[in-house]
């Protein structure tokens, strides 16, 4: 009985000391709880609304006599008193088009649209004639040959121009008004053809040429077009270079 008694007390004992520990144990883990830093809510990040890109307008090339042009693979010619860029079109015009968009004719009337009297000649007769002898010289002498032209049309052929460096400028003989220029660059031509099953092939070629124009009063502006006169427009194209 006495030892029963004993074994009772014991195990009361050890109860007491395990709830005791377990007592400790659930007061260092509120302890720790309740000393726990606070932690910030995290915020989204935020992205701040960005409006986009302004646009590029399309570069353009100013005012020109015919846009249309353009579309029938020539050379606009443009409205300006500015020798320097007058001059960059004419001799770009001289070898830019494309078979299948216009015919020879139609491109070297369209050419002689860019002409106006050379100034220099006083009798309004000496001047016409003069200017169509200009007109003809491009034809015969600067302009690519017919020849050449119906083989680019075979296959479907085109050909761009770009005046590449410096223009170098001569002065006109017996121009007492300073206002005719001749100007001489080389242009840089690019060759299109189409093969038969449709596959286009280039190729590039220099050249060097000569235009006189004239930019100042006198000039004769293409009619109904917004050209004024004193305006550029074409005196003549060299069939050989003119340097200084």
């Amino acid at each position: 009985m006495a030892s029963e008694r004993k074994n009772q007390r014991g195990l009361m004992w050890a109860l007491i000391g395990g709830a005791i520990l377990l007592a400790g144990l659930i007061a260092i883990f509120v302890n720790a709880a309740l000393n726990q830093p606070d932690v910030a809510p995290t915020t989204p990040p935020t992205s701040t609304p960005t409006s986009p890109p302004p646009t590029t307008p399309p570069v353009t090339d100013g005012d020109v006599v015919n846009p249309n042009a353009a579309d029938q693979g020539w050379v606009p010619e443009p409205i300006t008193t500015d020798p320097d860029r007058y001059i960059h079109r004419a001799l770009e015009a001289a070898s830019a088009f494309d078979t299948q968009l216009g015919e020879r004719d139609e491109w070297l009337t369209y050419l002689d649209t860019w002409f106006t009297p050379d100034t220099r000649y006083t009798s309004e007769t000496d001047q016409l004639e003069e200017m169509e002898s200009a007109q003809l010289e491009l034809r015969q002498s600067v302009v690519l040959p017919e020849s050449e032209w119906d083989s680019l049309a075979q296959e479907d052929g085109r050909v761009t121009a770009s005046v590449t460096g410096d223009i170098d400028y001569v002065d006109v003989p017996e121009d007492p008004s300073g206002d005719m220029r001749i100007g001489t660059a080389d242009v840089t031509l690019t060759f299109t053809r189409t093969s038969g099953d449709g596959t286009e092939s280039s190729y590039v070629e220099m050249v060097r040429v000569s235009v006189q124009v004239l930019c100042g009063a006198g000039s004769v502006p293409t009619s109904d077009s917004s050209q004024q006169p004193g305006d550029c427009k074409v005196v003549r194209y060299f069939p050989e270079p003119m340097e200084p």
